[in-house]
């Protein structure tokens, strides 16, 4: 077998501190503004020459945080409950051979300044902060989208939506460019399907906040940000 050495082109930088919170899929978040900064040598205006025209992306990424981890034919998908066992090739669990991620999300805006080289701005991204980009490729409607395609066992984008709850009080601790972006990732219920305790406080990182919460049923309330 033939091995071969991949090195990251740049780095996506967000609001996703930490695993926890980070939106199950691209795209469910999409008010979430996530910079991607380029290493010196791929960061040439040559390299971008054309991007503008396309709306969306696709980011080949690495799971860095499960580098080293032990890697089994089947895992356990948090939203079938933690309990089902699926083969990794039919889920996008990121305890994966090759520890590579796959990601559409859309450009909101591209830079470029002698210091920092290109930058892009994009949306909907569902990668922790610091994560390593791979590659970059346009999407193409034509064919990267098939409107016959099945979900399987996944779930869609309106599955598993819950309400959420905040006072006034605590939504002004937030910028106010943070909050739908809170707000998107919340009603997807962090949580794994399991852990159904309506007793209990969970602590979510967003960006330099600490936002703490409590599910009761289908409604979600933030009891403070930190």
């Amino acid at each position: 077998m033939t091995h071969f050495e991949i090195n990251p082109i740049g780095y996506i930088y967000n609001d996703f501190i930490e695993k926890f919170g980070v939106p199950r899929q691209s795209g469910l978040a999409g008010s979430v503004i996530s910079k991607i900064v380029f290493e010196k040598e791929f960061s040439s205006k040559d390299y971008f020459k054309g991007l503008e025209q396309f709306t969306h992306i696709w980011l080949l990424w690495q799971f860095s945080e499960t580098i080293g981890k032990d890697i089994t034919p089947t895992v356990r998908p948090p939203k079938l409950g933690g309990n089902e066992r699926m083969g990794v090739f039919a889920t996008r669990s990121p305890f994966r051979p090759n520890n590579i991620g796959l990601s559409s999300v859309k450009i909101e805006k591209i830079d470029f300044d002698e210091k920092s080289g290109t930058v892009l701005y994009v949306s909907g991204a569902d990668l922790m902060n610091g994560t390593p980009i791979y590659d970059i490729k346009p999407y193409l409607p034509y064919t990267d989208c098939h409107i016959d395609a099945s979900n399987g066992f996944a779930l869609d984008d309106t599955d598993g939506l819950i309400n959420i709850k905040c006072t006034d009080i605590l939504l002004k601790k937030l910028p106010q460019e943070k909050i739908d972006g809170l707000f998107e990732v919340l009603k997807q219920d962090p949580r794994p399907s399991y852990q159904n305790d309506s007793e209990r406080i969970y602590g979510m990182s967003y960006g330099e906040f600490q936002v703490k919460f409590q599910v009761n049923d289908n409604e979600l309330t933030i009891i403070d940000i930190i």
